[in-house]
C-alpha cells in the first residue's frame, strides 16, 4: 500500500491536507490518503498540491496573530493595544522588544513557514510524475510552488537571518537529510536560493492578465519579478532592483487609495500578490486576522490588538488621505456607516484589517496585500536615488504622493530624497507587514524606536531569535542569533 505523505519539519509525518480546485475552498481538516498516485494524475489532482500551499497562508499560525506580533506590533507603527492586562500570550514582550528564544510567536511563525515549504516540496516532488495532467499546467504549477517557496524563505531570512535550506522532501531515515533540516545556512546562501527559485518561476509563470477572474490571486510573472526586486532591495543590489521593477508590467496605481482595502478593490489593477480571504459560508478567510485587530470593548467587534501608534499618526502630513484609510479612530463613522463608539477601549485600530460584511467573523473577506505596484515604484525610486539618478527617483516618489492628495516633494538632494522615500514607504504601506523590516534594512531602527519609546538593541534586535526548540533539536548543528540565550 502506498500513501502520499508530507514530511514535517520535525521529521514526523502527517497526511497531506487540502483538496479543492480553489484554495479559498480548502478544508484544512480534510486529509487525503491514497493507495495509488494515479488518483492525482489529472489536471485537478495536480492543482491540488499547489492549492494546499496557498491554503497555508490562511492559517492562524502562518499569517495571523503571531505574524501580526512579529511584523507589526514590534514596529513603531503599532502598539500592543487591547486591554492593559491582556498580553495576547506574548504581544506585550513583542511590543517592548524584550522577547526571547522561547517566544511563542517566534516559534509558530518559524514552524508555519517550514510547514508551507514542505507543502511546496511535496508539490515539486509529485507534480512532475503526473504525466496525464496538461504539460503547460504542470509547468505553471511548479512555477507557483517555487514562487511560494521563495516567498516563505524571504519571510524567514528577514526575520531570522540564515536558516536551514530544505530543498526537497526529507527522508526521516537519512542522516544527510537530518543534517540538512537542522543546519542553518548563511543569509547569503538563503538569498541565493530564493533568487534561484524566483528565476525558475519567472521562466514559466504567466502574466496576471492571462489568469481567469477567479484565479487572479495566483502567482504570476509580475509577482515573481516584484518579489525578486524586493529581494534585491534587501541586498542593496540597486541595478537589479531597477531591472526587475522595469519587468513588472501590466499594473498601475489606482486613483482611490482607500478603495484598495475594501472588498471591491481586491486583486485590482495595483495588486501584484495578495492573500485572499472570503467570509461567506463555508468561511475560508485568514483565521482570526480581522477579529484579533477589531475594535475592543463596548460597541466593538474584536480583540483590539495591533493598534496604530501615535508615532504613525504623526508621520502623516496634513491632507494625506492615507491616514483615514489606514487608521480607524474612536468616535468616527466608517465608510459603510458603522459608528465606532467612544466606549471602545483603544483610540485607534487597523482599518486595513476591517471587514464590513463579516465584521465580527473569525474568517472574513479581508485580504493582505503583500506586493502592490506602488511599492514597485517606491523600490525603483529608492534604487535610482542610490544610483545617482535622483531626478528620476523624485518623479516616481511624486506619483505616490500625488495619489495620496499631497503636493510634490520638496526634497532635492540625494540624502533628503532617500529620507523622503523611506518616509513615504512608511505611510504608504503601514500595516502591510513591512515596517519593522524596513527599519532594520535601512539602519533607522534604533532612532525610530527611541521616538516611539522603545529600546532597540543594535546587534541583537535586527533579527528575531531562532526558536529554542529548534536549537535544542539541532544539538550543535546550528547556533542561536546574537544576544539571545
Amino acid at each position: 500500500m502506498k500513501k502520499i505523505y508530507i514530511t514535517m519539519f520535525a521529521l514526523s509525518a502527517c497526511f497531506f491536507s487540502g483538496c479543492a480546485d480553489d484554495y479559498l475552498d480548502v478544508d484544512q481538516t480534510e486529509s487525503i490518503s491514497t493507495t495509488d498516485i494515479e488518483l492525482f494524475n489529472n489536471d485537478a489532482g495536480a492543482t491540488t498540491f499547489v492549492t494546499s500551499i496557498y491554503s497555508k497562508f490562511l492559517d492562524w499560525d502562518m499569517t495571523s496573530f503571531g505574524w501580526i506580533g512579529l511584523s507589526s506590533i514590534t514596529s513603531d507603527d503599532a502598539d500592543k493595544g487591547s486591554s492593559p492586562g491582556d498580553t495576547g500570550t506574548d504581544k506585550d514582550v513583542l511590543d517592548a522588544l524584550t522577547y526571547n528564544a522561547s517566544n511563542p510567536s517566534v516559534e509558530s511563525t518559524f514552524n508555519a513557514n517550514y510547514d508551507g515549504i514542505n507543502r511546496c516540496n511535496q508539490a515539486l516532488n509529485i507534480i512532475p510524475k503526473l504525466d496525464k495532467a496538461d504539460a503547460n499546467l504542470r509547468a505553471r504549477l511548479l512555477g507557483e510552488a517555487k514562487f511560494l517557496r521563495a516567498f516563505m524563505y524571504f519571510t524567514l531570512v528577514k526575520a531570522y537571518g540564515g536558516v536551514p535550506i530544505v530543498d526537497h522532501l526529507p527522508n526521516p531515515t537519512s542522516e544527510e537529510d537530518k543534517i540538512m533540516l537542522l543546519t542553518r545556512k548563511t543569509a547569503a546562501e538563503v538569498y541565493a536560493f530564493i533568487e534561484s527559485d524566483l528565476n525558475d518561476a519567472i521562466a514559466v509563470l504567466p502574466n496576471k492578465s492571462v489568469y481567469s477572474a477567479d484565479e487572479k490571486a495566483r502567482a504570476s510573472k509580475g509577482a515573481a519579478h516584484a518579489l525578486l526586486a524586493k529581494v534585491n532591495l534587501y541586498q542593496k543590489n540597486w541595478q537589479k532592483v531597477v531591472d526587475n521593477c522595469n519587468l513588472v508590467t501590466g499594473y498601475s496605481i489606482v486613483p482611490d487609495y482607500a478603495a484598495m482595502f475594501r472588498l471591491s478593490g481586491e486583486n485590482g489593477d495595483e495588486s501584484i500578490f495578495e492573500i485572499n480571504g472570503v467570509g461567506s459560508v463555508p468561511a475560508k478567510g485568514i483565521q482570526g486576522y480581522s477579529a484579533s485587530q477589531g475594535a475592543r470593548g463596548a460597541g466593538g467587534w474584536g480583540w483590539g490588538f495591533n493598534t496604530p501608534s501615535q508615532s504613525l499618526v504623526n508621520a502623516y502630513e496634513v491632507g494625506d488621505v492615507r491616514k483615514n484609510a489606514t487608521i480607524i479612530f474612536r468616535g468616527t463613522t466608517l465608510y459603510d456607516g458603522r459608528v465606532v463608539p467612544v466606549t471602545v477601549e483603544n483610540e485607534r485600530y487597523n482599518f486595513k484589517a476591517y471587514s464590513s460584511a463579516f465584521t465580527d467573523g473569525w474568517e472574513t473577506d479581508v485580504n493582505i496585500k503583500y506586493l502592490r505596484y506602488a511599492e514597485v515604484l517606491l523600490m525603483k525610486a529608492e534604487a535610482l536615488n542610490e544610483l545617482n539618478q535622483t531626478p528620476a527617483a523624485i518623479l516616481l516618489l511624486n506619483q505616490i504622493r500625488n495619489r495620496a492628495g499631497l503636493a510634490n516633494t520638496t526634497a532635492v538632494s540625494q540624502g533628503d530624497v532617500k529620507t523622503a522615500i523611506w518616509k513615504e514607504r512608511r505611510v504608504e504601506m503601514a500595516f502591510e507587514h513591512d515596517r519593522f523590516f524596513d527599519l532594520v534594512r535601512t539602519g533607522q531602527a534604533a532612532a525610530a524606536f527611541a521616538v516611539d519609546g522603545k529600546t532597540f538593541t543594535v546587534g541583537k534586535n535586527e533579527l528575531f531569535p531562532i526558536p529554542d526548540s529548534f536549537i535544542r533539536q539541532a544539538a550543535g548543528l546550528s547556533s542561536q542569533n546574537p544576544g539571545y540565550n
